[in-house]
């Protein structure tokens, strides 16, 4: 591997493993045998259940011993094969992920009681020792402590990890359902103290994912690089077996909010298989896609300047300019169109500047929005602005989809990064993500300037008004925002915001935006109904909506009332950031268009820009 573990991780979005014991019982290993003599005796085997992993996804891999200490192997009669288990459990993982991934040493708890390791915590210290100088002397790459539920332990193991290398140690404790653990202390506390005791990283592992999200959430304020590894859901009793119920695609959806809340490394524990880290993959692809070495920033001598934004398109004039209405119209899952291209034109005469049109919205198959784009600006004869998403296409599909929309005469496109498809209709279809929003638009940037990703010149060049998209409500706001700054670094000429509903969050953003000096559309959703407000705030991440707000939809009941207060919570934020932003982004909730217009009209002919948009 080219990085250190320790970078790999702390650039986020990194995929570990799931569990290994549930795997080795469903392969024919025997529940009443040690999983770790395994090691030895069926090496062939464990090498497998390693490979399954990395093939799907597993960025970081861990050994199969986890029940490895001197003291738990007594149990089975194998305590003077500690360190050959060890070894040989080491060797196996390093020959299945070979560079492809990092190897990482697990040790768990001794299984003794609280008392009996408090009696005996110099022989306890010495047996984490020993393990973890077998598995570094076997060639892993950092060590993982996890599921402790007793601080005192967990301290012993640190700390004699420590004692035996300088390889990175990662340190994990086992929550209650309250989100304490077993002696009462509160996680985020403890991650501070596992600091001083020589962790790297810190985080929870082996509850449900809720918990763990909760817990690893509040460790965050540690400073340290979090980790996350929860079991496949809550457990069941089935006849004699302990059965985790929860499907792979409920596991991604939830990587999905561990990845975007910072936490920086996350795994699997008890039930997961290679099918739950499929999905943890795609989820890490979709939150922090790779920007693959094929579109390269490179200094060229031959370029053509960028055609003023003002010349790109009537919409590139208003920017800046004056308040410019942007609304959402996407076309529907069938083929007619005619329901969409009236509210439309309906839009337009209600003083809507352009029309954009998502790029397969929440991963449902509709017709292409580059077909319907071009409908409705010939059907209109106005503009549009178009959505590309990362998620369909590869390197090659993406230049040819841009480089088509420019012939065909459409000049506004906002990049986006993209649903996965597992919130869709069809989880198991491909994401390809060859690129992130920030490689698109610095693609679509060299368009501009005459070069093709290559770096080869084009002999001309399009003539594109590049937006972006933001989260005011981002639970990691930091990266967030760091990203945002790449994108506006990669070219992008403005920021459409996610649907506003707490103004805290969206204040906090305007300032910390202000450096970057590029038009803000604020992103308006009025709510449709008290459910439609409590579905965003609970299900859809980077949304926020305040207890007032969901309050103020529950008191208005249901149908005609509820539709007029969604529309006058929306006017209400928009009108208090009227002179603060260069437009709106606005968002007709389940296809009610004449929402839009009301909000539309509300705001006035009036399209004059406030002092602070237009600084």
């Amino acid at each position: 591997m080219i990085k250190s573990i320790l970078e790999a991780i702390s650039d986020g979005g990194m995929v570990a493993d799931g569990a290994m014991g549930s795997l080795l019982y469903e392969r024919g290993v025997y529940a009443v045998r040690s999983f770790d003599e395994v090691n030895l005796n069926q090496p062939e085997l464990v090498y497998k259940i390693h490979r399954d992993y990395l093939l799907s996804g597993a960025q970081m891999l861990e050994t199969n011993t986890y029940g490895s200490n001197r003291i738990r192997l007594s149990r089975h009669g194998l305590a003077e094969k500690t360190i050959e288990i060890n070894e040989a459990a080491a060797r196996n993982l390093k020959r299945a992920v070979e560079d492809n991934a990092y190897a990482v040493g697990a040790i768990g708890p001794t299984g003794l009681p609280p008392g009996d390791i408090r009696q005996s915590e110099d022989a306890v210290y010495k047996v984490f020792a020993e393990q973890a100088k077998a598995l570094i002397d076997g060639g892993c790459d950092a060590l993982s402590i996890e599921t402790f539920s007793q601080p005192a332990e967990l301290r012993l193991a640190v700390t004699a990890a420590r004692s035996v290398t300088d390889k990175p140690i990662i340190a994990m404790i086992q929550p209650r359902d309250d989100m304490t653990i077993a002696d009462g202390s509160n996680p985020a506390q403890l991650a501070s103290e596992m600091r001083a005791w020589g962790a790297d990283v810190v985080g929870a592992n082996c509850n449900s994912p809720d918990v763990i999200y909760e817990v690893a959430t509040a460790m965050l304020e540690s400073k340290l690089p979090i980790v996350a590894m929860p079991n496949a859901g809550r457990p069941e009793h089935i006849e004699d077996r302990l059965i985790y119920l929860a499907t792979p695609e409920n596991f991604g959806v939830f990587a999905k909010r561990f990845f975007k809340a910072g936490i920086k490394l996350v795994g699997g524990c008890c039930g997961t298989n290679p099918n739950h880290i499929r999905r943890l993959a795609a989820a890490s692809r979709m939150v922090t896609p790779v920007r693959r070495a094929t579109v390269q920033k490179v200094e060229f001598t031959e370029r053509l300047p960028e055609i003023p934004i003002e010349k790109r398109s009537h919409f590139g004039s208003l920017l800046g300019q004056q308040f410019a209405v942007s609304v959402e119209v996407n076309p529907a899952s069938g083929l007619s169109t005619d329901k969409q291209s009236k509210a439309a034109k309906s839009l337009l005469k209600a003083g809507a500047d352009v029309i954009n049109i998502a790029d397969g919205p929440r991963a449902t198959a509709r017709m292409s929005n580059l077909s319907f784009a071009l409908k409705l600006k010939n059907e209109l004869q106005n503009e549009v602005l178009l959505h590309v998403c990362c998620r369909d296409r590869n390197l090659l599909g993406l230049q040819a989809s841009i480089l088509g929309a420019h012939v065909l005469g459409l000049r506004n496109v906002i990049l986006i990064t993209g649903d996965p498809p597992k919130v869709g209709d069809y989880p198991d279809a491909t994401a390809v993500y060859d690129l992130d929003s920030i490689g698109l638009i610095e693609m679509c940037k060299g368009f501009n300037r005459g070069l093709d990703p290559a770096g080869k010149f084009l002999g001309e060049q399009t003539s594109f008004v590049i937006a972006t998209g933001a989260e005011p409500a981002a639970l990691d706001f930091e990266r967030e925002l760091f990203r945002l700054e790449q994108k506006v670094d990669a070219g992008a000429n403005l920021i459409m915001t996610q649907p506003v509903y707490d103004q805290g969050h969206f204040d906090r953003f305007l300032e910390r935006t202000a450096h970057l000096h590029v038009p803000v559309f604020i992103g308006i959703l009025p709510l449709a109904s008290y459910r439609n407000a409590e579905f965003i705030h609970n299900h859809i991440p980077g949304m926020n909506i305040p207890d007032d707000i969901r309050e103020r939809m529950r008191k208005a009941g249901k149908g005609d009332a509820a539709r007029k207060e969604g529309v006058a919570i929306a006017t209400e934020a928009l009108m208090s950031y009227r002179d603060r932003v260069a437009g709106t982004y606005i968002m007709p909730p389940l296809g009610r268009y004449e929402m839009a217009e009301e909000i539309i009209e509300a705001l006035g002919a009036d399209r004059t820009l406030g002092k602070a948009a237009s600084a």
